[in-house]
């Protein structure tokens, strides 16, 4: 008989995937037993720990001190030889707030009462005592120069200091008439009609004027001027009259002031014109010359 030689039988599919996965699966165990996974560490941090010495005072004093010391302390340990007292200073104990002392009041002793000296006094039974107090006498060159002090006032003098504080009292305080006292420029809604009546007033004043001329501007020669002003009243009567600046000659000043009386009383105010004022006030240069004669503009 012959030997029929052995051959390798081919493998099947199945075979050869069972092999590839097996490779496979041993190749990944590999890998997976060499990789070391490690959580990544922290960085470190160095931290200071500050510490602080307290040293707590002794109630009593050491029975023999080696160092100086603001407590009372004691040395602890088992050497013999002295420390070395240490380079750096120590901060200084706070020092704790002394109790305030409770202050009393000091007892004010009472004043020693002087000893009265025994009056002698004569009394009667079932009769009161009476102690006379003695009587201050009056120095009469005092009272005298009290009452020469003191000026007499009399009834005139009163009337007087009681038209002045009336008088006072109505500049300080005007009243409501005087507050619709204005001047022609003042004038706003009824402008024209205060024109008007300023226009005829002045024709009144200076025909006036002219008709009596005073003396006292004759005798001058020279032209002379003056400001004054006029408050005229509803009726037309004369409010006041003013002189605002003075010619220089007194009697030249009172001579204007009289013309205006003669001219006097003047038209009504306008009906419209009242709704705004209650006295118009105007002002007007006065000149006097030969030439021209008495002019209000």
């Amino acid at each position: 008989m012959q030997d029929t030689p052995l051959t390798a039988s081919p493998l099947s599919n199945d075979d050869s995937l069972l092999l590839a996965v097996f490779l496979a699966a041993v190749v990944h165990v590999a890998i997976l037993l060499g990789i070391n996974f490690k959580a990544p560490q922290p960085p470190k941090i160095n931290k200071s720990i500050e510490i602080t010495l307290s040293h707590a005072p002794l109630k009593k004093a050491p029975k023999q001190a080696k160092y100086l010391a603001p407590d009372h302390q004691l040395g602890a340990g088992e050497d013999n030889q002295k420390p070395e007292p240490l380079k750096q200073s120590l901060p200084t104990p706070q020092t704790p707030p002394t109790p305030i002392a409770k202050v009393e009041p000091q007892k004010i002793p009472a004043p020693q009462q002087k000893k009265q000296t025994p009056q002698k006094i004569l009394t009667q039974t079932n009769a009161p005592v009476k102690i006379a107090t003695p009587i201050k006498p009056v120095d009469e060159n005092i009272e005298e120069e009290n009452t020469a002090e003191r000026p007499k006032l009399t009834a005139e003098d009163l009337q007087q200091q009681i038209a002045q504080l009336g008088e006072k009292i109505r500049n300080t305080r005007p009243s409501t008439e005087q507050s619709k006292i204005k001047f022609v420029k003042s004038v706003s809604t009824h402008k024209y009609l205060a024109a008007q009546y300023v226009k005829d007033w002045e024709d009144k004043v200076e025909r006036t004027g002219n008709l009596n001329y005073p003396t006292a501007a004759s005798k001058s020669g020279a032209s002379q001027t003056l400001t004054m002003d006029v408050g005229i009243n509803a009726d037309g009567s004369i409010y006041s009259m003013r002189i605002v600046r003075s010619s220089g000659n007194p009697a030249l000043d009172e001579a204007a002031k009289h013309i205006v009386k003669m001219s006097a009383p003047f038209a009504e105010l306008p009906v419209e014109l009242l709704k705004e004022v209650n006295v118009l006030v105007v002002t007007r240069v006065w000149k006097f010359s030969d030439e021209t004669g008495m002019t209000a503009r």
